[in-house]
């Protein structure tokens, strides 16, 4: 069982910025450039969506994101910003939050979940897989980049 402590956060608010921040960093470590999707902090509001923060031991070191996806097949949510910091990594906590949005998820009335990875991301892919993601067709801001994966998973 973890002790991770998932919290509501606003996707504007300084923890969630943080968290943000490093994420973009290891885009830019990895990819060399930020992920750069046009991103509304409202879509991360109820009830279309949320951003949840997971605290250990007060401090924050995990996070991940949901906002509605219209695709015109039912409602479809998108997971986004999903991260763990570094020294955090490797005690199952990826699957906690995803396990956390997919539960979220099916709150907000959803039948579909889907999200965009990397190539150069394959503990996040091996994640997906693992949890019963399927490859789809690239979708959204990066559907035609060569290095972008996308999944989905029916809920």
């Amino acid at each position: 069982m973890s002790d991770l402590d998932l919290r509501d956060e606003a996707y504007d608010s300084p923890v969630a910025q943080q968290l943000i921040a490093a994420v973009q960093g290891e885009y830019v470590e990895r990819y060399g450039g930020s992920d750069d999707t046009p991103v509304d902090p409202a879509e991360f509001t109820p009830p279309g969506g949320l951003f949840l923060v997971g605290y250990r031991d007060s401090e924050p070191v995990a996070m991940g994101g949901l906002r509605h996806h219209g695709d015109g097949d039912g409602l479809t949510v998108e997971i986004k910003r999903m991260y763990v910091v570094p020294e955090a990594r490797g005690q199952g906590l990826s699957r906690v939050m995803l396990a956390a949005l997919e539960d979220r998820a099916r709150q907000l009335g959803a039948a579909r979940i889907v999200l965009e990875t990397g190539e150069r991301q394959p503990e996040a892919i091996s994640l997906y897989e693992s949890s019963g993601y399927e490859r789809i067709p690239g979708f959204g801001h990066y559907a035609d980049a060569p290095l972008s994966v996308s999944f989905e998973k029916k809920l």
